[in-house]
């Protein structure tokens, strides 16, 4: 089995903790979390040991695999420096593949991604580092999914979609064909888009308009 430290304590952590589980090839020996009313407690039974502080001893210990256990609604910067800095500081960050997700033999996916129940990866797709693909998401043929980029819970791209680093599918949003996400761009819940959304720019509704930029 291989150790693993995860790096966070909410909810994102307890679906992350359920999938390595589920790929039976993992032994979660304890969680790092920044609150510290959340030190002592546990999550789903794996203990949430103290904060990063924490690393050098756990590193030291000859634990060398880490997950990215905190989510993102709409602002990914906080999960993208967390990823970073675990990485520099050694960590590999482990890929969290639930077994109902279905993968193309011929899609690529990056380091440490999270792709949960139910979700579709289709033929030729390119999924950046520590990409969330939620529960259900449908990511179609040749699309490209920049590095820490979430797709939300049964979010639907269609085919040759290319979304931007840091940017946010909300959940239930569907993305015409060839259509560009920019970088940290966010696509609101339940929005259809069917025209380009720049870098930096909020798009809700039905069509999706925009509603706010950076």
């Amino acid at each position: 089995m291989i150790r693993v430290v995860g790096f966070g304590a909410g909810g994102h952590a307890k679906v992350v903790i359920e999938i390595l589980r589920s790929m039976q090839k993992y032994e979660i020996v304890g969680l790092l979390e920044t609150q510290a009313k959340l030190w002592g407690t546990k999550v789903l039974e794996v203990e949430v040991l103290g904060d990063d502080m924490l690393m050098g001893e756990l590193k030291n210990r000859g634990n060398n695999h880490a997950f990215i256990g905190l989510g993102t609604v709409g602002d990914a910067h906080p999960r993208r420096r967390l990823y970073e800095t675990v990485s520099e500081f050694g960590f590999q960050i482990v890929p969290a593949i639930h077994p109902t997700a279905v993968i193309s033999s011929s899609a690529q996916i990056g380091v440490g991604p999270t792709i949960m129940a139910g979700a579709v990866v289709n033929a030729s797709a390119v999924i950046g580092d520590n990409v969330i693909v939620n529960t259900g998401a449908i990511v179609e043929h040749d699309c490209l999914v920049g590095d820490h980029a979430h797709i939300a819970t049964g979010a639907r791209l269609a085919g040759g979609v290319h979304v931007g680093a840091c940017a946010h599918i909300g959940i239930g949003a569907v993305v015409r064909q060839e259509i560009r996400i920019g970088a940290g761009a966010i696509v609101g819940a339940g929005a259809v888009v069917v025209r380009d959304v720049p870098d930096k720019t909020t798009v809700v509704g039905v069509p999706a308009k925009i509603r706010a930029t950076d």
